[in-house]
């Protein structure tokens, strides 16, 4: 592997999650949408990656970036798959794991200000997508995108120095 095939896995492995979770991000706090438990599952290994990716550019020594860009490279595969999986269920392929969720974050105060709030709570079901473009939803689209991402950084990683 060349210096400059490093340099854009490395590169890569930190900008990709870092794109896919600002558009997750901004698809819920500014566009509103509401992920279901499922899209939080997407999430954790994008996070995972980001800071992996930032690791590789901080450590020193060669050898521990690489494997802290393939690690990276790993997580980011993680959350693709997870996405496969996500996708499955809101096309209907096959059946979820989880049940319907709520977003209910505040369960302060009286019993009946508790279930006030649960029964107010949108429910955000797993298998019904929110938004989507061209029939993809945002968890295939992230399927796709990480999918590609995380192959991409291996491959680079994987080619040989010319000689």
């Amino acid at each position: 592997m060349t210096d400059r095939d490093f340099r854009t896995a490395r590169l890569i492995a930190l900008a990709l999650p870092a794109a896919l979770m600002a558009g997750a991000l901004g698809s819920q706090f500014i566009g509103h949408l509401v992920p279901c438990e499922m899209c939080h599952w997407q999430r954790w290994p994008h996070y995972t990656g980001i800071v992996l990716a930032v690791l590789a550019f901080v450590v020193p020594g060669r050898g521990a970036q690489r494997v802290l860009v393939a690690l990276a490279a790993l997580a980011i595969l993680t959350s693709g798959a997870i996405g496969v999986f996500h996708a499955g269920v809101e096309y209907h392929w096959w059946r979820g794991i989880t049940p319907c969720a709520t977003t209910l974050t505040d369960t302060g105060g009286s019993a009946a200000d508790v279930l006030a709030k649960i029964m107010a709570a949108p429910v955000v079901r797993c298998d019904a997508p929110q938004w989507t473009l061209f029939g993809i939803s945002l968890a295939g689209f992230n399927a796709l995108f990480s999918i590609a991402g995380a192959a991409t950084i291996l491959a680079l990683m994987a080619r040989k120095a010319r000689a």
